[in-house]
C-alpha cells in the first residue's frame, strides 16, 4: 500500500516556498519553527528527494522543489477554496482585505465610519501582507494593492486612483513670514526618508519632476516604514515626501501641511484586486463600489483640501 503524505507537511512546504523562510512559514501557520522543519523533513523522506538547498541556517528551494510546488500549489488552492466555500456558506458578509500597514492606519481606519454607515452588514478583517502572494492560499478575499499591478495579472484588477507623491511638513516648520516655498523647505530642513523597496524612490521621483536635486537624509532620519517617517515629520524633525493617501487624515486634522504641487507616481497606483469568481458575491461588488466612491471623491476634493500651500 502506498504511504499517504500528511496534508500538513504539504501545506508547510507550500508556505516555506512562498515566504522563503521556515520562521515566516511558522508564523503564517501559527506553529513552531521546529514543527515546520520536521514537516519538511518528513515530506522529503517520504518523497525520497530533497526539495531545498540548505546553506547554514538558510534554505532555498531547489529545482526539484520548484517543480513539485508548481504541481501541487493549484491543488492546495482548490482544497482551501472548497473549505472556505463550506465554512463561509451563507456568511459572505465576512471578508478579509489585505493592504499595507500605512494604508490601513492612515486611510482605512479614518474611512471605517463611512463603511459602517454604507455597508453595515459587512464584517471586515484586515491583513497586512507585503508584496505579491496567493489570495486563495492566504484566505484573502480582496487586496488593496499599492504597487505596480504586474504581479497580479492572474486576478481581476481595477485601478482605483493614482498615487500622488506630496511634500509634507509640520505646521511648526511654516511659521516664517513670508511662507517658504517647497524648494526652500527642502534646502533648509532635513529630509526624512523611507528606504524599503516600495518607498525608496519617492524623493527622487518628486525632486526630478520639480527640477531640484534629491537631498540626503542626515543621521537618524531614515526609516524602514512610512508610519515611522510620518510620525517623525509630525514632530517637526524634518520634511517628507510621501503618499497623499497616507497623510490625508493627518493633514485634515492639522498635524501636517501639504506644500507645493503633487506628483503622480509613475511606478505605483492603487488597485482593487480579487479572484474573478469573488465578483459573484453581491457584497464584494458593493464593497468595490464603495471603494471606488471613496477614492474618486477624495481625488476630486484634493485641490480644495485645507492645509495646502502652493510652491
Amino acid at each position: 500500500m502506498k504511504s499517504h503524505i500528511p496534508l500538513k507537511s504539504i501545506y508547510a512546504f507550500v508556505n516555506v516556498v512562498e515566504t522563503g523562510s521556515m520562521s515566516r512559514a511558522a508564523e503564517q501557520l501559527n506553529v513552531s519553527h521546529s514543527a515546520v522543519s520536521q514537516a519538511i523533513k518528513t515530506l522529503e523522506s517520504q518523497l525520497g528527494t530533497q526539495l531545498f538547498q540548505r546553506i547554514g541556517r538558510h534554505i532555498t528551494v531547489n529545482s526539484q522543489g520548484k517543480k513539485y510546488y508548481q504541481d501541487i500549489a493549484p491543488a492546495i488552492a482548490k482544497i482551501i477554496e472548497a473549505n472556505e466555500a463550506i465554512l463561509n456558506k451563507g456568511s459572505d458578509h465576512r471578508m478579509t482585505i489585505n493592504m499595507v500597514n500605512s494604508l490601513a492606519l492612515h486611510w482605512w481606519i479614518p474611512n471605517v465610519p463611512s463603511l459602517q454607515q454604507t455597508l453595515p452588514q459587512l464584517d471586515i478583517r484586515i491583513s497586512n501582507r507585503v508584496g505579491s502572494f496567493s489570495l486563495e492560499l492566504e484566505g484573502v478575499d480582496i487586496a488593496l494593492v499599492h504597487d505596480s499591478i504586474d504581479d497580479w495579472l492572474d486576478y481581476y484588477c481595477e485601478k482605483l486612483a493614482d498615487d500622488d507623491l506630496v511634500l509634507v511638513a509640520s505646521p511648526s516648520a511654516l511659521t516664517q513670514k513670508p511662507a517658504l516655498s517647497a524648494t526652500e523647505l527642502i534646502t533648509r530642513y532635513p529630509a526624512i526618508s523611507v528606504v524599503n523597496d516600495r518607498r525608496k524612490n519617492d524623493w527622487h521621483i518628486w525632486c526630478e519632476a520639480h527640477g531640484v536635486d534629491t537631498p540626503e537624509s542626515p543621521n537618524n532620519l531614515t526609516f524602514n516604514a512610512s508610519v515611522q517617517a510620518i510620525h517623525a515629520t509630525i514632530r517637526n524633525l524634518g520634511v517628507l515626501i510621501t503618499h497623499r493617501q497616507f497623510v490625508k487624515d493627518d493633514i485634515g486634522h492639522g498635524l501636517l501641511v501639504e506644500i507645493g504641487e503633487p506628483i503622480a507616481n509613475p511606478i505605483q497606483a492603487f488597485y482593487f484586486v480579487c479572484a474573478p469568481d469573488k465578483l459573484k458575491s453581491d457584497n464584494v461588488v458593493a464593497l468595490r463600489h464603495w471603494l471606488r466612491q471613496q477614492f474618486q471623491s477624495q481625488s476630486q476634493s484634493q485641490s480644495q483640501s485645507q492645509g495646502k500651500i502652493k510652491a
